[in-house]
């Protein structure tokens, strides 16, 4: 393979479309929730560990949102769910 071939193939590479079948659930900012509260929700729900937990929580605190889940959308929805119904702001993408 020369060099020329290796930049073009990591380009394709990264055009490719993520697959239609894999989802993201995001975590959106609140101004209402304590981060105790949000790391617990986490844990409970999507099955963080502590650590993944509050990094997840400052992510949405300092950014806005955060990918907390990939998976199917059947695998997400009662995740997505359980968290709206914590009063916690989540979509799926």
């Amino acid at each position: 393979m020369t060099s020329k071939e290796s930049p073009q193939k990591e380009k394709n590479e990264e055009q490719e479309p993520r697959s239609k079948k894999e989802r993201i659930l995001v975590l959106h900012n609140d101004d209402y929730h304590t981060f105790d509260y949000v790391i617990s929700a986490l844990i409970d729900i999507c099955d963080h560990d502590v650590l993944q937990a509050e990094q997840c929580t400052l992510m949405v605190h300092y950014k806005g949102k955060c990918d907390v889940k990939n998976g199917s959308l059947s695998y997400l929805r009662p995740m997505k769910n359980a968290l709206v119904q914590k009063g916690l702001k989540a979509t799926i993408d």
